[in-house]
């Protein structure tokens, strides 16, 4: 599989460009100010027609970097600081700038896979509702049109189009999130957003989703970013793979590259968590647990969990260094920790 992603073409020049972005969660009580660091500083860019994989473990940031993506913040999360610049058709947008109309860019432009199918549709309505709410008005057609383009793009993604007159409740799991995924990409976006989309469903239907993206992406020559904490999956579906921990991208690299020679001792400690056919040796868990990300440590802030951690990891901050496109790392020790 990684020799496929390997191969696979990908256009030139960057469709998204993202500078030391800052979002925290900002909560004040009783005259007190709390942050909570989510995201601390990220930089890096997206090409076109690039599947961009986010991995890390639970509460690392993932999800709140893709809604800064996205442009969804909604309080207590806040924009501290930094840019994301999306370059759709020629045309640069910056999407925090206050004359940017984020509305206007989502679907025709930029579209978002949530994490659960019924985050998007609703439940007391038809499918047919949905695709309707969504897209009629960003795709500029009449309503004859708009049902004959639906049905066709249901079709090329190998779905019978009587799924729009079913409730989302007469569904499975799996076809719900490939109706989701239908949904966020009806009006052929440049840009899409896949957070965490084959999370709770069985190996054989991840499988069935996996391939529908990847077709998608394909026949559109969208760019994607996607989001899981399964390295496996990104080994299938990703071009680069940006490794997030306690709100900060710690390693960034080619996919193929990451999996054979991991630098950053966290990245290392992921592959090494995969399971290995014939390989009946028991997995070493990594000690401790994420940070407090309201008073993260100083330094790294894996030091604390980090196996080969020096007194230079815990008082300075290592910069991710390298370059784009590439193989980026921000570790003083990288490339000394080993897969066992």
């Amino acid at each position: 599989m990684i020799e496929d992603i390997e191969n696979r073409p990908v256009l030139s020049g960057d469709v998204l460009t993202v500078d030391d972005l800052k979002a925290y969660f900002v909560v004040e009580s009783y005259g007190i100010s709390r942050e909570v660091r989510a995201v601390d500083g990220a930089t890096l860019r997206v090409r076109r027609g690039e599947v961009y994989g986010l991995a890390g473990e639970s509460g690392s940031g993932k999800t709140t970097l893709v809604k800064a993506l996205a442009g969804a913040i909604r309080p207590p999360l806040r924009i501290m600081g930094g840019s994301v610049r999306y370059d759709f058709g020629g045309r640069s947008v910056d999407i925090y700038d206050p004359a940017t109309d984020v509305a206007a860019l989502r679907w025709r432009h930029l579209s978002y896979i949530m994490q659960g199918s019924m985050s998007v549709l609703n439940p007391v309505r038809k499918i047919h509702r949905s695709f309707h709410d969504f897209a009629f008005r960003h795709m500029g057609m009449g309503k004859s049109e708009f049902w004959r383009a639906v049905e066709d793009h249901l079709r090329k993604l190998q779905l019978d189009p009587a799924i729009l007159d079913s409730y989302p409740h007469q569904l499975s799991g799996g076809m719900r999130q490939r109706t989701t995924i239908a949904l966020a990409t009806v009006c052929h976006p440049e840009f899409i957003i896949a957070d965490e989309p084959t999370t709770a469903l069985d190996v054989i239907v991840q499988r069935d989703v996996l391939k529908m993206i990847k077709d998608v992406q394909r026949q559109q020559g969208s760019s994607i970013v996607f989001v899981t904490h399964d390295m496996s999956v990104h080994a299938t579906i990703a071009d680069r793979i940006g490794i997030v921990y306690a709100g900060r991208l710690v390693e960034e690299a080619p996919t193929a590259e990451l999996f054979r020679a991991p630098r950053h001792p966290y990245t290392v400690h992921l592959i090494a968590s995969l399971p290995r056919i014939g390989d009946t040796r028991p997995r070493q868990s990594l000690t401790g647990r994420p940070p407090n990300l309201a008073d993260p440590p100083s330094g790294c802030r894996f030091h604390p969990r980090c196996p080969i951690a020096i007194d230079k990891c815990k008082t300075e901050v290592p910069p991710l260094e390298g370059r784009h496109g590439g193989n980026r790392v921000a570790c003083w020790r990288a490339g000394e920790a080993k897969i066992a």
